[in-house]
């Protein structure tokens, strides 16, 4: 808190940060302004990311991270911010796994479930891929460091056909945002984030689909598919999982707003 201290009575004053942040709407203006004013380089820099802020810029997106399962991701402007809700996705997950496990995260983004799995897991061989290059470039910064690889390209298609019928848990927080619900979405993620990260077609379940119908030839004999969704479209989603052949199940975390369909291979 030093360190702030001095910033703070170097640079501006930190009540006056406050109001513009509470003026322009910040909800935890006080803890955004320790934030900012942590990680400005100089005064230049902090006027900057409190303009950048106060303009709409989501918070992550103007520090040039998001924290996650206690991470620190990477990622930039167009990279989609990781949710804290998709922790319970990672945590059923990991009750899930077993060590020396090949574990697959589609529609990875900017990498923080796979790097999340992997940094609780250790001894994994982790998979992730998806189809916009920018994701790919901070997955990999956020990836390769614990291990994992990554690669670009259209769901399963960027994977190494070495691994196909071997993956004992594949995760995917794939879009599953109806296309005429985009615009109901909040500003940050509506103007800033990608559309191909949120936007899941007519019904919010298309890419969502697309994943499932071909998990099961991906997938170890006993091997787990996990998939975040919204309460409402759960029933749709179990339907989806059983008409493929997997026995499912939906659990929920009532305190994150969070929805996850696990559905497990038949054992052979």
């Amino acid at each position: 808190m030093i360190g702030i201290g001095r910033k703070i009575n170097s640079f501006l004053d930190v009540k006056s940060i406050v109001t513009k942040l509470r003026d322009a709407g910040c909800v935890f203006a006080e803890d955004e302004a320790q934030l900012l004013i942590s990680e400005a380089n100089c005064k230049e820099d902090l006027i900057k990311k409190v303009e950048k802020r106060v303009a709409g810029l989501p918070l992550e997106y103007v520090v040039g991270w998001a924290h996650f399962c206690g991470l620190r991701i990477i990622l930039e402007e167009g990279v989609f911010i990781p949710r804290q809700r998709t922790k319970f996705l990672v945590s059923k997950a990991v009750d899930l796994a077993c060590s020396g496990d090949i574990v697959v995260d589609l529609c990875c983004g900017s990498g923080a479930i796979g790097a999340a799995l992997a940094s609780e897991l250790r001894e994994i061989s982790l998979y992730c891929s998806d189809i916009d290059p920018i994701a790919t470039e901070y997955a990999r910064r956020n990836v390769s460091k614990l291990g994992g690889y990554v690669s670009e390209g259209d769901l399963y298609e960027a994977l190494p056909p070495s691994i196909k019928g071997n993956v004992n848990i594949l995760v995917a927080n794939v879009p599953y945002v109806p296309t005429k619900a985009i615009e109901l979405l909040p500003s940050e993620a509506r103007l800033y984030e990608p559309n191909l990260a949120l936007d899941g077609g007519e019904d919010g379940l298309h890419v969502l689909r697309r994943v499932v119908e071909e998990a099961p030839i991906w997938l170890a004999s006993g091997g787990h598919l996990l998939i975040e969704t919204s309460e409402m479209q759960a029933p749709q989603t179990f339907e989806i999982f059983t008409n493929a052949g997997l026995s499912t199940k939906v659990v929920r975390n009532m305190e994150l707003d969070a929805t996850v369909v696990i559905g497990t291979n038949p054992t052979l």
